[in-house]
């Protein structure tokens, strides 16, 4: 059985094939990071246009690195959102197309749900339920993952998301642009206790974030001094915000855990990829949590990809979760 999943919901464009569920015979991802670097930070058009023209080629790409043809496809799995409205409906408007041609279901993926599915890829033993700490430019929330396709939200951002906080703090120092890497970058060459950052809502009775207010304070930094930061300076805020950053979402993480009595820790998201996080999050749930598997994707799967979406496509078929024609994108979604 071969699921073809599509991915376009912000500037990547993503195609993969699955085989049983089991097996991931392609995964082509085609970046615009570079092309949206000269704006630092993503326009929505010019991605949706670079999406229409990258789209077939990456999807012939897939095809023939997986050495099938569209005729052996069984099902086709795509992301419908949340997202940008205009990269999304180039996605589906494909997915509808080779749906009609080939006479096959869609099964639409929500996007937070894939990147959770993301630690499925090399792992498919994960005990239930599990706890997934989702950390993106679009999202930050913990969802209480009871089973395959049982979900509940316990937590989420009320402003900035923490890749659009390092996102924003990058283009105030005017470091460059995805801000994740850079900041991660120039921390590991600074002093985290150099600047005394708040940990924004660390103590409060709930699980959401707020990253906004710690982005200001940053904010304050580069005006009180004009901007004008020798480099190792640059290099001590960018430590010590991202300290900040993590020590929320850890600790919160370690406590809906412990609240819940979860069996599985999961990490997900594009900022999943950052070094200090995964140690950090990693050592507090070895020494916080009695018998806690942790999970978090490869590199490669941290991003955007179709690969999650094919995981979680693989799932959603086995409960028989698919329509036909009546998918369409959504740009915010519950």
């Amino acid at each position: 059985m071969l699921i073809l999943a599509i991915e376009t919901s912000c500037d990547e464009t993503s195609i993969a094939i699955l085989k049983d569920g089991k097996k991931l015979l392609s995964n082509i991802v085609y970046s615009q990071e570079k092309m949206h670097a000269e704006y630092r930070g993503i326009v929505p058009e010019v991605a949706a246009r670079k999406h229409i023209e990258t789209i077939i080629p990456t999807l012939d790409k897939a095809l023939n690195k997986a050495k099938v043809k569209l005729k052996d496809i069984d099902y086709i799995a795509i992301t419908n959102g949340p997202g940008l409205i205009t990269s999304l409906m180039v996605g589906i408007d494909t997915a509808k197309s080779l749906s009609f041609a080939l006479k096959i279901p869609i099964i639409p993926i929500h996007h937070t749900e894939s990147h959770i599915y993301s630690n499925f890829i090399e792992e498919d033993n994960i005990k239930f339920p599990a706890l997934a700490l989702v950390v993106s430019g679009g999202h930050t929330n913990l969802i209480l993952m009871k089973n395959h396709g049982k979900y509940e939200e316990i937590g989420s951002t009320r402003d900035d998301a923490a890749g659009e906080a390092f996102d924003k703090v990058a283009k105030l120092l005017n470091i460059g642009y995805p801000g994740g890497p850079v900041i991660s970058n120039k921390a590991d060459l600074g002093n985290s206790r150099a600047y005394s950052l708040p940990r924004p809502m660390i103590n409060s009775n709930n699980f959401d974030f707020s990253f906004s207010g710690l982005k200001t304070e940053v904010l304050y930094l580069v005006q009180k001094k004009h901007n004008k930061f020798s480099p190792q300076e640059i290099n001590n805020i960018c430590a010590s915000f991202q300290m900040a950053v993590i020590d929320v979402l850890v600790s919160k993480t370690i406590k809906a855990a412990t609240k819940y009595s979860i069996k599985s820790v999961l990490l997900a998201g594009g900022v999943s990829a950052n070094k200090l996080l995964r140690r950090k999050l990693k050592s507090a749930v070895n020494q916080k949590l009695n018998n806690i598997n942790f999970y978090y994707p490869d590199l490669k799967y941290c991003t955007d990809n179709a690969a999650m979406v094919a995981i979680a496509g693989y799932y959603k078929f086995l409960k028989g979760d698919f329509t036909t024609q009546h998918v369409v994108a959504t740009a915010r979604m519950e």
